[in-house]
């Protein structure tokens, strides 16, 4: 993301939200930029036969959408109005010209939360390369008055069986090692932690930084702690 449109969407937060909670969305940020930046990488094999069922309640309706003219001006308004609507339509309309797919949750008829993934590619430069089979989940979110509820779980569910039902091979998800929530949600979830990764840009070259680590035990801690051993790859864009 680019410092004019960081700004911009900054601006629009405080115009929406005040100044209070725009200083503690500020502090946040830096916050898990400088004290916990690693993400948790996870993946999950897209096989029906291992997959636990999942049952979507008749309360709630998924549904995916392709294009931005099948997302309904009301659904699109939630997922833009609460940061800078007019960024986000754009991140929204050049991620449909990629071939990502979004996934819509509605709870008593209003969306509820919402997911996204691709396939045989990423949307940003990514930790490794993925295979023509290969699917990425991003940008998972929950409004905030339906927490608490298992959405994301039930949401990834469906799709980890949509996907494995299409011929998909294998989904990559991440997350950073501060969202617990989300991390405890995984863990409900068939994703296993693949590693904790860092990312750097240094004169133009994306470096990744893995961290080598018992996945079992951080599952179990929710992160490790001592010393580990890095190594240092360059990624390819």
């Amino acid at each position: 993301m680019s410092i004019s449109d960081s700004i911009s969407r900054l601006t629009s937060y405080y115009r929406l939200h005040g100044l209070t909670a725009t200083l503690h969305r500020v502090r946040l940020a830096g916050t898990h930029a400088l004290l916990a930046g690693r993400m948790v990488v996870l993946y999950c094999d897209l096989d029906e036969r291992k997959l636990p069922p999942v049952s979507v309640p008749d309360t709630l309706r998924v549904q995916r959408i392709t294009a931005k003219t099948e997302l309904s001006v009301e659904h699109l308004q939630s997922m833009t109005n609460f940061w800078n609507p007019k960024l986000a339509s754009r991140d929204i309309q050049e991620r449909f010209e990629r071939g990502a797919s979004l996934w819509l949750v509605e709870c008593e008829a209003r969306l509820a939360g919402y997911g996204w993934t691709l396939r045989g590619q990423t949307i940003a430069p990514y930790y490794f390369p993925l295979g023509p089979d290969d699917v990425q989940l991003f940008d998972f979110y929950v409004f905030p008055r339906f927490r608490g509820r298992a959405l994301h779980w039930l949401l990834t569910g469906h799709i980890l069986h949509t996907l494995a039902a299409e011929g998909g091979s294998r989904a990559f998800a991440d997350t950073g090692e501060w969202n617990q929530a989300q991390l405890a949600s995984f863990t409900m979830t068939p994703f296993r932690i693949l590693g904790l990764v860092r990312k750097y840009r240094i004169w133009g070259q994306l470096l990744t930084c893995w961290v080598e680590s018992e996945a079992a035990g951080w599952e179990r801690r929710g992160a490790t702690r001592g010393n580990r051993t890095m190594k240092m790859r360059r990624s390819n864009e």
